[in-house]
C-alpha cells in the first residue's frame, strides 16, 4: 500500500472540491483524485446560483465567481409561449466550468488537500479502511465522480433509468441581444425539455438544450435542431465547444452511502428534476459528505444521510412533487402565468428550482387559480 489518508475524495468537480475543503476544515488528511488535469472543461450550463455561493462562503471560498458579472433577472418561457421576466431574488452568475472548477480545486489544495491525477477503477471496502485500485487506502471515501460514478457502481447502484435521466448538449455562442438575463425556453413538442441561454459577460453565452429520456435514443442532430428551434437568433452551426452529458435526476436517488463510503453531487443523482440545476446540490452535499467522512469514518454513511435529510430532505420531496406536476404542460403554463402576476409566486418557483425552496400552499393556490382560469377560457 503506497498511501494512506483519512479521507479520499474521488472526483474533483464542485462536489469533490467541497468535500475536500470540508474534510480539511475538520483536520483530516485528504487526497483528491480526478482523472483529468485542471483546468478542464465540463459539460454544464455554467449557472452558479446565489445558494451555491453561500455554501462556498461557509467553506472559505468567497471569490469563486470573481470577474464574472451578476445576472439580475431570469426570463422563463412556458410550453404554450407565455413568458415571465423578473428580477431574481438574488443575482446568479455564469462561470465556465473550466474556470469555476479550477478555482475550487486550487482552494482545496491551498487548504491542504493533496491533488493527484488518477482514474479510479476498483473500490474495495474492508472492515477498517477502503482501498482504491490496490494502492491508495482511506479511512473513508467520498464518491463525487459524476453521473457515471465508479464509486456508485461499487456500492451496487446502477445508473438512473429512463424518465429519471436527462440528456443535454451544451456549447458557447454569441450572447443574444437585450438585457443580461438568464433565459429558459421550455418545449411543448418534446416535454419535459427546455433550451437555455446564460450570458457570461464577455459577449458569449452558454447555450444548450436538454430533455428527459423516455426509452428512445436521442441523436446529436436532434438535440441541435431543438436548440435552434427554441433559441431564435442562435445558429447551431456557429455554436462552439459542443458537449453532451447525462443528468441523473434526484427523483431516483440511491442510498447516500454505506459504511465508510458516501456519494455526493451527480454520483448521488442530485440534479434538480424541475430545472436541471446541480451545482448548489453538488457543493452542499459535498460539504456534508466531507464533514461526515472526516468526523467518524466508520459511521460516515449514517451521519451523512442524517445531515443530508436535515438539510435537503424536505426540499427534495417538494422538488419531486413539482417535477411530477410539471409533467403536465398546462401546469407549467399556469405557473408561468401565476409568476407573471405575482412576485411572491415567482420567487417561490425560483427558490424551488435554483436553491432549497418549498412548494408552499400559497404558490400551489396561485398556480391552481391560473389553471382554473385556463380551463374556463372559451376555445378558439
Amino acid at each position: 500500500m503506497s498511501d494512506e489518508f483519512d479521507v479520499v475524495v474521488v472526483g474533483a468537480g464542485p462536489a469533490g472540491a467541497a468535500a475536500a475543503l470540508a474534510a480539511r476544515r475538520s483536520g483530516a488528511r485528504v487526497l483528491l483524485l480526478d482523472r483529468a488535469d485542471f483546468p478542464r472543461d465540463k459539460a454544464c450550463g455554467d449557472g452558479v446560483a446565489a445558494h451555491a455561493l453561500d455554501v462556498l462562503a461557509d467553506l472559505g471560498v468567497p471569490d469563486a465567481v470573481a470577474g464574472y458579472p451578476p445576472l439580475p433577472a431570469l426570463r422563463l418561457v412556458g410550453p404554450g409561449g407565455g413568458a415571465v421576466a423578473r428580477a431574481l431574488p438574488r443575482p446568479a452568475h455564469t462561470v465556465p466550468r473550466s474556470v469555476f472548477d479550477a478555482r475550487l480545486v486550487s482552494a482545496a489544495v491551498a487548504a491542504g488537500a493533496r491533488l493527484r491525477r488518477h482514474a479510479v477503477r476498483r473500490v474495495e471496502v474492508r472492515a477498517d479502511r477502503v482501498v482504491l485500485d490496490g494502492e491508495v487506502a482511506a479511512r473513508a471515501v467520498v464518491g463525487a465522480d459524476g453521473a457515471g460514478s465508479v464509486v456508485r457502481r461499487a456500492l451496487g447502484h446502477p445508473m438512473n433509468p429512463d424518465r429519471h435521466l436527462a440528456l443535454a448538449i451544451r456549447g458557447y455562442a454569441p450572447a443574444l441581444p437585450g438585457p443580461p438575463e438568464q433565459l429558459i425556453v421550455t418545449s411543448a413538442p418534446r416535454w419535459p425539455a427546455y433550451a437555455w441561454s446564460f450570458p457570461i459577460g464577455d459577449g458569449r453565452a452558454n447555450v444548450g438544450y436538454g430533455e428527459v429520456l423516455r426509452g428512445e435514443p436521442l441523436t446529436r442532430a436532434h438535440l441541435l435542431d431543438r436548440l435552434g428551434a427554441l433559441l431564435p437568433g442562435t445558429d447551431p452551426a456557429t455554436v462552439s465547444d459542443l458537449r453532451a452529458h447525462h443528468l441523473p435526476l434526484s427523483t431516483h436517488r440511491p442510498p447516500p452511502g454505506r459504511g465508510r463510503v458516501v456519494l455526493a453531487g451527480d454520483a448521488l443523482s442530485l440534479i434538480n428534476p424541475f430545472t436541471g440545476e446541480g451545482i448548489f446540490y453538488a457543493l452542499l452535499s459535498g460539504a456534508l459528505a466531507g464533514t461526515a467522512a472526516a468526523g467518524a469514518p466508520e459511521q460516515a454513511a449514517r451521519r451523512y444521510a442524517a445531515a443530508l435529510r436535515r438539510r435537503l430532505g424536505t426540499h427534495l420531496r417538494h422538488s419531486s412533487v413539482a417535477a411530477w406536476l410539471a409533467r403536465r404542460r398546462r401546469v407549467v403554463d399556469a405557473a408561468v402565468r401565476a409568476a407573471r402576476r405575482d412576485d411572491r409566486t415567482y420567487r417561490a418557483i425560483v427558490e424551488l428550482g435554483l436553491g432549497d425552496g418549498r412548494l408552499d400552499a400559497r404558490t400551489l393556490g396561485m398556480i391552481g387559480i391560473g389553471l382554473s382560469a385556463w380551463e374556463r377560457a372559451p376555445g378558439p
